[in-house]
């Protein structure tokens, strides 16, 4: 099984790049839903600030890689050649997924950050942050987890700073580079 990695701070594209892959018949797992089940088992409102906290207290509680050991059933679950793993923010998930699967890459998505705030504030998720304060609040957060070590780590990046369609060319050439010998 090859399993591909994404990696990248709020809002460069990520979701967007499992998107893709998942046009191109590449299964997706979101390593935020694990958070997510677990901010519904305790009855929580699943606000920036409440997944956050959880994601801090799970990886205190289990290690820096917690989230990716506790994707690593689902990516295998897939049943597919080829997985896409969504959601990785630390360094020691990078190592964990390079450990349990032999064949791991990770893809950096970069975008500026005014972008990222307008996408933000665009998008309209419940649990998004719409206030630059907040933005640069979750962008340490994440920061303190390790991402920008993750980040370092990877094998290709990908920048997302101009139209949907350019980074959709981008993105599709990558997935399209790393399926190619499946």
């Amino acid at each position: 099984m090859k399993v591909i990695g994404v990696v990248g701070l709020p809002a460069t594209g990520k979701g967007e790049f499992s998107r893709i892959a998942g046009e191109l018949g590449i299964p997706v797992v979101v390593m935020g839903d694990v958070v997510r089940r677990e901010v519904r088992r305790q009855g929580l409102s699943p606000t920036d600030e409440t997944m956050g906290r959880i994601s801090g207290e799970l990886r205190q509680e289990y290690g820096r890689d917690a989230l990716a050991t506790l994707s690593i059933a689902a990516i295998e679950k897939a049943g597919a050649d080829v997985v896409l793993v969504d959601g990785i923010r630390s360094d020691a998930e990078v190592v964990r997924f390079r450990e349990h699967f032999e064949e791991f890459y990770l893809v950096a998505v970069e975008s500026p950050y005014d972008l990222r705030l307008a996408r933000i504030r665009d998008r309209g998720r419940e649990d998004d942050i719409i206030s630059a304060e907040e933005l640069t609040a979750r962008d340490g957060r994440e920061l303190g987890w390790g991402l920008g070590e993750a980040i370092l780590m990877a094998d290709y990046s990908v920048t997302n700073d101009g139209g949907m369609s350019e980074y959709e060319i981008k993105t599709r050439s990558i997935l399209r580079k790393l399926m190619g010998d499946v």
